[in-house]
């Protein structure tokens, strides 16, 4: 489950968001993951019969049961299972340019890469000014 504000966040929210910013903690070791996650992915089906083009459409991605990239945060997970880590919805984001600004921010702000406390181990980001227009 994600939590937003304190709250359980649900799938009816997530029509007018692109995806959010997260931090998911590790109840058994008190460390933390900072990440970001699309609502929506592409998916790509082969042409109709008699077509060439392949067909492309949106779809909602796996984020409901998604617990970050993190070769050690999976490996955890593994191990003790869900129950055993808190996912947090830090920030909404309407645009993908958004949601890699405030995942950067974010991570630059909680010093992850110089914080023990989080298993983050690379800041990866290109942010133009354009993406980040509705921000100010």
């Amino acid at each position: 489950m994600w939590y937003y504000q304190n709250e359980l966040f649900n799938a009816e929210l997530i029509s007018e968001y692109q995806g959010f910013v997260y931090v998911i903690t590790d109840l058994t070791h008190s460390k933390k993951y900072v990440g970001k996650k699309g609502f929506w992915s592409k998916k790509t089906l082969p042409p109709l019969k008699g077509k060439t083009r392949k067909r492309r459409s949106i779809v909602e991605s796996n984020w409901q049961v998604y617990y970050g990239s993190s070769e050690t945060v999976q490996q955890l997970l593994e191990e003790h299972g869900p129950p055993g880590f808190d996912r947090k919805i830090l920030h909404l984001c309407k645009t993908k340019g958004e949601m890699s600004y405030l995942e950067a921010k974010e991570q630059f702000d909680r010093r992850v890469l110089l914080d023990d406390s989080y298993y983050n181990g690379i800041i990866n980001c290109k942010i133009h000014r354009t993406h980040v227009k509705n921000l100010k």
